[in-house]
């Protein structure tokens, strides 16, 4: 991704106000394809089995503002002040990126283990249509549904914590070599508005795939692959955080 990054800032010679905006913009929209972004992403919604896009578009619009909150608090000193966080500070940062990405896909792994995600069928105007839903462990005979979902404000809290990693560290440094330190800081604003953009579109598609009804009849099998992927790639960005695996990306 850094090849991306490095030809949207070929498009700005850094005094040009527009040129800079639409770059900051484009920065900030290809900033949720980054690998971390979609294991992290991809596993929270995953969570949600009942959500549907709009929904799943509230919590990646949550988890996107908490992250450019922290984007932007952590990037305003490199453009204004051209000060760094300490390697070892950012390394740590890139560990705890690591963790929650790993806690998500070990807590949606324990749920498919469990039996939280429940497939059965329900009629919709005559027609049979399989569904995912959350079960409680405490239930009744009744077969009571009682849907115990992560909040936005847990997403925020998410968002906040992914946005100290250093994923969009390469976009930030390229803003710092704007000029203007005024203008630097407004493309470091969109930059960051434009992520929480980026993310609630990337969840609300997410959200509409993973409640689709092919993938709705097959949930027992997505769910422990997604987990498992996230938590592989957990574990290697931890490493690649302390120089123990590359990091192409």
């Amino acid at each position: 991704m850094l090849g991306v990054d490095d030809w949207l800032s070929g498009f700005s010679d850094g005094t040009s106000l527009w040129l800079v905006v639409l770059v900051a913009v484009f920065l900030g929209l290809r900033h949720a394809a980054d690998p971390d972004h979609l294991a992290a992403v991809t596993t929270l919604i995953a969570s949600r089995r009942d959500a549907s896009g709009r929904a799943a578009a509230h919590m990646g619009l949550a988890w996107g503002i908490g992250h450019g909150t922290t984007l932007f608090v952590f990037g305003l000193p490199i453009v204004v002040f051209n000060k760094y966080l300490p390697e070892r500070l950012q390394q740590g940062a890139e560990t705890i990126v690591a963790f929650v990405i790993v806690l998500l896909a070990v807590r949606l792994l324990y749920r498919w283990r469990t039996g939280v995600f429940h497939i059965h069928e329900h009629g919709h105007d005559g027609a049979s249509e399989k569904h995912a839903h959350l079960h409680a462990h405490a239930q009744t005979t009744a077969h009571a549904h009682e849907h115990r979902l992560r909040t936005p404000l847990s997403a925020f809290g998410i968002g906040l914590v992914h946005g100290m990693g250093g994923s969009a560290g390469v976009s930030v440094l390229l803003l710092a070599t704007i000029d203007s330190q005024a203008l630097a800081v407004v493309s470091l604003v969109i930059l960051a508005v434009f992520t929480a953009v980026s993310m609630m579109m990337l969840t609300a598609a997410f959200g509409r795939a993973l409640t689709s009804e092919r993938v709705q009849g097959a949930f027992n099998v997505v769910a422990p692959a997604i987990g498992v992927a996230g938590l592989a790639f957990g574990v290697w960005y931890a490493a690649a955080a302390w120089s123990l695996a590359p990091y192409p990306f």
